[in-house]
């Protein structure tokens, strides 16, 4: 018996005579990063989509925590625990890296707040923020508006935004994308640390990146998936080196 807390069994997407997905199938488990791989056109951005509720499924079948979810919306699917991030940084840049995870922590409990209520004077929330960002390593940097944090910082403060929902399930779409070595090692450490608690889908196209934190990674091509397995498995696999990486290349 698995213990995935998300899976998928012949998940399709279709978009007019274009399958994006096709038979999509995929298990995420707690406490492992499953990155995936492929390369453009392959299907990563739609599985997300898919996943996270942007988009729905034409075919085939979502579950999370045993539970069918393949109907439910995002927002939905957001309030049960599954968390995601966007290619592109997704903040409100007027305001502070606080009250970015002030806002996101609210969308959980906003029954609870009244219409004319201080929203700092509400200490869950508040907390929950304050987590966010120390979890994210921007503790230091709550007080500093959005807009002025570097572009590494600003991936971190969405990831920390995801956080601030307390999700079980984190899909993280690119947060390397336009980083700097120094960056890219500082949100790599950040994967690591946030591993053990949450089961992860990383989709990347750093490659060193990826076989440096990966548990399992999956590699699409043409919208199916090419193959599954350890990171070893995939360096190794004749397949992936044809499809994707190119002959004789290495991983």
């Amino acid at each position: 018996m698995s213990d995935a807390v998300l899976r998928t069994q012949g998940l399709s997407r279709r978009f007019g005579g274009l399958m994006a997905a096709n038979n999509v199938a995929i298990e995420l488990q707690r406490g492992k990063l499953h990155a995936l791989l492929g390369p453009n056109g392959a299907g990563k951005t739609t599985l997300i989509n898919l996943l996270s509720g942007d988009l729905r499924a034409s075919s085939g079948s979502i579950s999370y925590k045993g539970d069918d979810i393949t109907r439910y919306s995002a927002d939905r699917r957001s309030r049960i625990g599954i968390g995601r991030s966007y290619q592109k940084t997704n903040i409100f840049p007027a305001f502070t890296a606080f009250e970015n995870c002030r806002l996101a922590a609210q969308s959980r409990t906003p029954r609870v707040l009244h219409v004319f209520a201080d929203a700092l004077g509400y200490e869950p929330v508040c907390d929950a923020a304050r987590r966010a960002l120390e979890a994210a390593g921007l503790d230091g940097r709550a007080g500093q508006i959005a807009s002025a944090l570097s572009h590494g910082e600003q991936r971190q403060l969405e990831i920390a935004m995801v956080l601030a929902t307390a999700p079980d399930v984190l899909l993280l779409d690119e947060p390397l994308a336009g980083m700097g070595a120094e960056e890219v090692g500082r949100m790599v450490a950040l994967l690591q640390k946030l591993t053990p608690g949450h089961a992860i889908l990383l989709v990347e196209h750093d490659m060193d990146a990826v076989f440096a934190v990966a548990d399992v990674i999956t590699v699409m091509v043409d919208g199916q998936v090419l193959e599954s397995g350890s990171p070893a498995q995939i360096r190794s696999s004749a397949a992936v080196r044809q499809a994707y990486l190119g002959d004789g290349a290495g991983a």
